[in-house]
């Protein structure tokens, strides 16, 4: 549900209420079917409504993607701003204000950059007791002028929050964030989701990929080793799952590398369980990632995993006992990596099933709300 007006309010702001369920206020530029976005709605949804009030603010959020992504059991507030310097961004500043003069959280957590520079100094000029920010990338997209920005906004965020020990060292070292300041939740999958089959790898062979098509998403790198593979391998087909700015770029390159029916671009793939659970092993060639979610359901699904070594995924698969690590960049180890699992369908089920075990050990979703939980209560200062 959404609100489209506030009430008036008197000009002295309330105090969060001791004794009530904690209200925290989730701030981000629209929902998508992406790993943020994702992680956040499953935190949202499965939050002990006995102890918390959430509340979703979306700086935009018109879309029809956003809007069909709203979570039910929470309120949502849109505020239709595509450009901060604006006129609408300035009323939906001083509208945001008076809600939380009206009712005050005890905690508001922002993500991305422009939802970031929106809400956390409002935050703090509307006396919000806690004030989060979220970056779960490396920041390998960070301008100059979005560093500088970040630098300025600093003093008034009270804890940053990442999802891998690789984004906790890339905040303290390329932001200047006290490490006392920066804490690591990482992200969790809903296991049920995925069921338990183990794939077959007979007839066909499906090799799969779950990603945006992004440049650092790296899918024109897997279309090069697909190119290596398929020479060997008369009986396995690549398949991508996702939408993105570089479709019609990858569409030129699979032409020019006269891959055909042996690469096929899925399109963007509502239901990923059942798009896992067809393929029988799954690749992740990013160039960059911190924590990743593909990685995670790749492993829930139990397949085999071919992974290139950034941000968490060396630690998520151990290289030989749950899948295999390559270098980035390097679209021939990426294609020797594919072909190993390919030349050894036993010890790739193998590898499936220790990567499912190891993934229901550590990363559930049980766990990640766990840990926000009782963050939460601590900010707040309260017993578990």
């Amino acid at each position: 549900m959404s609100t489209t007006a506030v009430a008036p309010v008197s000009r002295r702001p309330q105090r969060p209420d001791p004794t009530g369920p904690i209200r925290i206020t989730y701030v981000i530029d629209n929902l998508s079917r992406a790993g943020t976005e994702t992680q956040l709605l499953a935190l949202i949804r499965t939050l002990d409504r006995a102890k918390f009030e959430p509340t979703l603010i979306l700086l935009d959020g018109e879309n029809e993607t956003s809007r069909a992504l709203e979570p039910a059991n929470c309120r949502v507030i849109r505020l239709g701003v595509t450009k901060l310097l604006s006129l609408s961004a300035l009323r939906a500043a001083k509208r945001v204000r008076a809600q939380w003069r009206q009712h005050p959280p005890a905690i508001v957590q922002a993500y991305f950059l422009d939802s970031s520079y929106f809400a956390v100094a409002l935050a703090r000029r509307s006396g919000v007791p806690h004030v989060l920010r979220v970056r779960n990338n490396l920041g390998y997209w960070l301008t100059r002028k979005h560093r500088l920005l970040n630098r300025l906004m600093r003093p008034w965020v009270d804890l940053s929050l990442t999802n891998s020990e690789t984004g906790r060292e890339s905040l303290i070292r390329q932001d200047g964030l006290s490490p006392d300041r920066v804490m690591m939740i990482e992200n969790g999958v809903d296991l049920d989701r995925f069921g338990d089959a183990t794939p077959t790898f007979s007839g066909t062979v499906r090799v799969g990929c779950v990603a945006n098509l992004r440049p650092i998403k790296n899918i024109d790198g897997l279309m090069r080793a697909a190119r290596l593979v398929v020479e060997r391998f008369p009986n396995v087909v690549f398949e991508v799952a996702g939408e993105g700015e570089e479709r019609s770029k990858l569409e030129a390159l699979k032409q020019e590398l006269n891959l055909g029916e042996r690469f096929v671009f899925r399109g963007r793939v509502d239901d990923v369980p059942q798009f896992l659970r067809s393929i029988d092993m799954a690749v992740l060639p990013s160039h960059s990632e911190s924590l990743s979610n593909a990685i995670l359901e790749y492993m829930a699904a139990g397949r085999a995993i071919v992974a290139t070594d950034v941000g968490a995924n060396a630690k998520l698969i151990q290289h030989g006992r749950e899948g295999v690590i390559v270098l980035p960049g390097n679209d021939q180890m990426l294609a020797d990596g594919i072909g190993t699992l390919l030349q050894n369908p036993a010890s790739a089920r193998g590898m499936a099933r220790l990567a499912r075990a190891r993934v229901a050990a550590g990363y559930s979703r049980d766990a990640m709300r766990t840990k926000f939980e009782e963050l939460y209560l601590r900010l707040a200062n309260r017993p578990r």
